[in-house]
Parts: C-alpha cells; sequence; structure tokens
C-alpha cells in the first residue's frame, strides 16, 4: 500500500507540474494586456481550475484512463515510470521556455512504459484517433476561432471610442480568462484522475474503473496549486513572443480557447490546451496583419509539439526498464 500511496504522489506531483507548466496558457494573455497583475492572474486562474468538476464530468479521464493502454496489462510501476517521463519532459520544457502539451506528454510516457512492458499490443488504437488528429486539429482550432472572433469584434467596435473599447474588453478579458482556465481545469485535470484510478484498479483497490471522489479533489487541488505557482518562463513566451495583444485581441483568443476545449471536453477527447490557445493567439495577430506573428517562435514551438510524445515515450520506456532492473 506505501507503494500504491507513493505513485499516487507522483500523479499528483505531475498534475501540479502541468499547472506550472499551463499556468502561462491560462494567464498569459491577461497579463500581458496588463489587465490584472500577475499574482491576481494566477489566483484567479486556479480558481477556476478548482471549481472545474462542479460543470464537467469524467469522460478525458476515462479516455485516458482505460480507453488508450490495455488496463489488462497495466501495473503499478508501468504507471510510475509513464509518471516520470511526462515530469521529466514538463521540467525539460519549462526549463527552455516551450509552452508544450502536458497532456501529450502524460499519455506519451504511459504509452511507452506500457509498450516496453507488453509489446505494442499494449495500445488501444482506437482510443488514439480522436487524441492524435487532435494534435493537428486543436490549433487549427483555436487559430481558425481567433481569427473569426477579432474580425467581428472589431467590426463590432468600428467607430467606437478607443477608450470605450478599450475599458469594455479588459472586464471581458477578465470573463474569458475565467472561462479558459474552467477549460483548462476540466480537460487537463481529468487526465490525473484517469492514471489515479487505472493504478487502483491494477492495484486490486477497485473491482471497476469508476473515478472515486476522492480522487476527483486531490486532482483539482494539484493542478490548481500549480496554477498558482506560475510558469513566469512560458507566459513570457506566450503573452509577448508570438504576437503583441491588446485587452480585445486576449478577449478573442482566451475565449476561442474555451470554446475550443468545452467541446473537447464534453467529446471526451484528452485535447492539448497548450495548442488551443497558442493557435488563438497565432490566429489573432494574424488577423490583424500576417506579419504581426512571430512565425518563427511558432514554428520552434510546432517543433516542440511534434517530439512530446515520442520523447516522452522514449523517457517512459528507459525509466520502466531501470525500474524493473531495480
Amino acid at each position: 500500500m506505501l507503494f500504491i500511496a507513493f505513485i499516487i504522489l507522483v500523479a499528483l506531483a505531475f498534475d501540479f507540474t502541468n499547472g506550472i507548466h499551463d499556468s502561462a496558457n491560462s494567464v498569459a494573455t491577461i497579463v500581458s494586456t496588463r489587465v490584472l497583475t500577475p499574482k491576481q492572474a494566477v489566483i484567479w486562474a486556479s480558481f477556476f481550475n478548482f471549481i472545474a468538476f462542479l460543470i464537467f464530468g469524467t469522460g478525458v479521464a476515462k479516455t485516458v484512463g482505460s480507453g488508450m493502454i490495455d488496463i489488462k496489462i497495466v501495473t503499478p510501476v508501468v504507471i510510475l515510470a509513464g509518471l516520470i517521463g511526462a515530469i521529466l519532459w514538463n521540467l525539460i520544457t519549462w526549463y527552455l521556455g516551450l509552452p508544450t502539451s502536458s497532456s501529450h506528454a502524460l499519455i506519451g510516457g504511459y504509452a511507452g512504459a506500457s509498450v516496453a512492458k507488453a509489446g505494442f499490443g499494449a495500445i488501444i488504437l482506437s482510443g488514439w484517433y480522436k487524441t492524435l488528429l487532435f494534435i493537428f486539429l486543436a490549433p487549427l482550432i483555436g487559430m481558425l476561432l481567433g481569427m473569426i472572433l477579432l474580425i467581428l469584434s472589431t467590426w463590432f467596435v468600428y467607430k467606437k471610442p478607443a477608450g470605450l473599447v478599450n475599458f469594455w474588453s479588459r472586464r471581458l478579458q477578465i470573463v474569458s480568462a475565467a472561462l479558459y482556465s474552467l477549460g483548462h481545469g476540466s480537460n487537463d485535470a481529468q487526465k490525473t484522475m484517469g492514471i489515479i484510478t487505472s493504478l487502483l484498479v491494477s492495484a486490486g483497490i477497485l473491482s471497476s474503473f469508476k473515478i472515486p471522489f476522492w480522487v476527483v479533489i486531490a486532482a483539482q487541488s494539484a493542478i490548481a496549486l500549480g496554477t498558482l505557482m506560475g510558469g513566469w518562463r512560458i507566459i513570457k513566451t506566450m503573452g509577448q513572443k508570438i504576437t503583441k495583444l491588446k485587452p480585445i485581441d486576449g478577449f478573442c483568443a482566451e475565449t476561442a480557447s474555451a470554446g475550443s476545449i468545452f467541446l473537447a471536453t464534453y467529446l471526451g477527447i484528452p485535447v492539448s490546451t497548450t495548442h488551443v490557445i497558442t493557435g488563438a493567439i497565432s490566429g489573432v495577430g494574424a488577423a490583424r496583419r500576417f506579419s504581426a506573428v512571430n512565425w518563427g517562435v511558432t514554428l520552434q514551438i510546432v517543433w516542440a509539439w511534434i517530439f512530446t510524445i515520442p520523447v516522452s515515450a522514449f523517457i517512459g520506456s528507459l525509466v520502466f526498464f531501470l525500474l524493473r532492473a531495480l
């Protein structure tokens, strides 16, 4: 039981690093537009991260926990190796200031450890199609919605006094940041719920895949605390290096991202909130002027996205072999 409790703590540590890593996604736009101070922004975001469980179900948790890897081959060591692989990738990309997907790091590490134990037969292909498809669709949906919202908003405020537009944009951005944080807290925390529940099933503590309420509360608390810590390196990349944002731009980017994540969560798809917000920010910038987006920085981010699942899977498999040898 002590070993199981230790792995649960590691899972919550991953959830905590997820919050730190993705804190930038939640607050970068609202900080860069100076609507809230960094401290106010992370408090606002962490609160909505936590209460997300009151609004959304656990479809994403079921997909991650029992729909992507054959739960019959899963052991506590497999889960521990996958978590360590994801945490290491999160820390590496956090240090480099790259807004990669903690979600994809988790499923990559989990898959790598599972394949190391049982071969590729451990993979449930039907559970991966939507997730892999959304690696490409998520940023494109965010970009398209961001562009559409900015075009519509610009048309709506045409010839309105700049001071009035800025006044209402700043207030609306507080609402859009809350909506984005709700989406982030719902989709990302559920992935840890799924992993912990898989652990409890593999250890024989649960007879079927049913998520206990204490797991829900623990996962939501861990991601909210991580968000509260703030990933300042990545905030600089997201809020300043991709494109320069005004309050109305931030409102459009956050609203577009929230809508995309709500849809994915409803469908039970473990989408990357990082991909969505990055695409939305780029879309908002491109809607104003294509050259307003620093496509060089965006390309670096895309390369980090591409490498996330295979690299975290490789790390997860190495950790599994190391743990088994010990």
